[in-house]
């Protein structure tokens, strides 16, 4: 019996850890995106990353033909969603400050076109995990798009005087 409980536990012990070697640095790239912190410097994401390798781990026998990647890119969503809510009271305010791209975007922006676009979920599925309409889904990554693809401009130069010579 104990030897049947120990081969299994290193048979679940090799299937995670090669599911983290192939998806962890995929899923800490998501993570990244979500945060808008900058790659090198990025503990936000790596925290993210833990959480949800730690929870697909705990899941690990239970998920049964279950898709892992995506148990974790699920749980990696709503914890950044979450610690976006108690940050900052909503996920409609406070952007990081950050040289990313996709600082300009609130959390909530960042969330669906990173769901969206670079992990390829779809709108309704997406809209599912968000708790949101579909409709409000397509509205909110519409609005982000045209944010990234024509970004607001920053203040005019100030004039700079000629000094009489």
């Amino acid at each position: 019996m104990r030897d049947r409980q120990a081969s299994q536990g290193a048979r679940r012990a090799r299937e995670f850890e090669a599911f983290v070697a192939g998806a962890a640095g995929r899923l800490l790239h998501a993570a990244t995106l979500l945060t808008a912190e900058p790659a090198n410097a990025n503990p936000r994401a790596r925290r993210l990353l833990t959480s949800a390798l730690a929870q697909t781990y705990a899941s690990w026998d239970r998920l049964r033909g279950e898709d892992p990647y995506d148990h974790a890119r699920q749980h990696l969503a709503v914890r950044f969603a979450h610690g976006a809510w108690h940050q900052h009271g909503s996920l409609g305010r406070a952007r990081p400050s950050s040289d990313s791209v996709l600082a300009l975007l609130t959390p909530q922006e960042r969330l669906i076109v990173v769901l969206r676009l670079y992990e390829g979920v779809a709108e309704e599925q997406t809209a599912a995990l968000l708790g949101l309409p579909t409709e409000r889904v397509r509205a909110i990554c519409a609005r982000a798009m045209a944010t990234l693809l024509h970004p607001p401009r920053g203040p005019a130069p100030a004039l700079v005087k000629a000094m009489p010579s």
